[in-house]
């Protein structure tokens, strides 16, 4: 079967046509992601191309897991259409809702485009969880997908005495997120720039994260007063969103690159 693989900031997919799915899209996620025996990949955008002309996208996490969206994984597909099909704008339906990507500028495989993301909602929440002493005050954040968000102080994004993959990992899976929960660990640098940390339910920690660079920007510009307008640093690399007021939809710009395509093997 043909498959795609591009990356947004070193999160990256496979982009694999949803008629060869076949109802194995678990499976298939879970082996074609696997990093030392399958291709490697954050995860699966598998592409419904419908009778109505329509595109929608299914999102199907490393561990085999179904997702209602990802940001770059929505982005790294609209790349691949803008290479293949000249599509300078589309529209990917998702579980999450539809999101709009226009082309904003080309270098070589690697495509810069804006991105609606819908409204945000965030919700200041302090949270107790097993495992971790005291309360921990942060905010879900729901854009399309579930995310809590923490501050932190510190360079190492460490909180509650425990580094952020290991906060992460027990927050992600507790159950008082009955479908559990992306976490992001955010420090404010100035009025227009945050950089933060992410651990991706279903995946663990990535290097980035649209959606997590759409919540963690959201739950700053609401709770800490930064710029409507702003800059989001991950370990991958940097996105830029603007979100001119909180009844308004989110605009994300950044990087996706095409990796390579190619065929693989998967059994029946």
């Amino acid at each position: 079967m043909k498959f795609v693989k591009a990356h947004a900031c070193g999160n990256d997919f496979l982009v694999i046509e949803e008629t060869v799915a076949r109802g194995r899209h678990a499976a298939m996620a879970r082996k074609l992601c696997a990093r030392n025996t399958g291709i490697g990949a954050d995860g699966i955008e598998f592409l419904d191309r419908r009778a109505d002309g329509s595109l929608f996208l299914r999102l199907f996490n490393a561990d085999g897991s179904e997702a209602e969206l990802s940001g770059n994984g929505t982005r790294c597909v609209a790349a691949w259409l803008a290479a293949s099909e000249g599509r300078e704008s589309v529209t990917l339906g998702t579980h999450g809702g539809l999101r709009t990507c226009r082309v904003v500028e080309r270098n070589g495989a690697q495509w810069w485009i804006e991105s609606g993301m819908g409204v945000p909602r965030v919700m200041p929440r302090s949270i107790e969880i097993d495992g971790v002493t005291g309360v921990i005050e942060g905010a879900m954040v729901n854009v399309g997908n579930p995310h809590y968000v923490i501050f932190v102080d510190n360079d190492e994004f460490r909180s509650h005495g425990m580094s952020w993959q290991e906060l992460g990992a027990k927050i992600s899976v507790d159950p008082l997120f009955k479908f559990g929960t992306n976490v992001e660990f955010v420090r404010v640098h100035k009025a227009n720039e945050i950089a933060f940390r992410i651990y991706e339910r279903g995946c663990g920690p990535t290097t980035s994260s649209g959606t997590g660079t759409c919540a963690s920007s959201a739950a700053s510009m609401v709770l800490k007063n930064v710029a409507r307008e702003l800059t989001a640093v991950a370990q991958g690399g940097s996105q830029y969103v603007t979100w001119p007021a909180n009844d308004a939809e989110m605009m994300l710009t950044g990087p996706a690159e095409i990796v390579c395509t190619g065929e693989a093997e998967f059994g029946e």
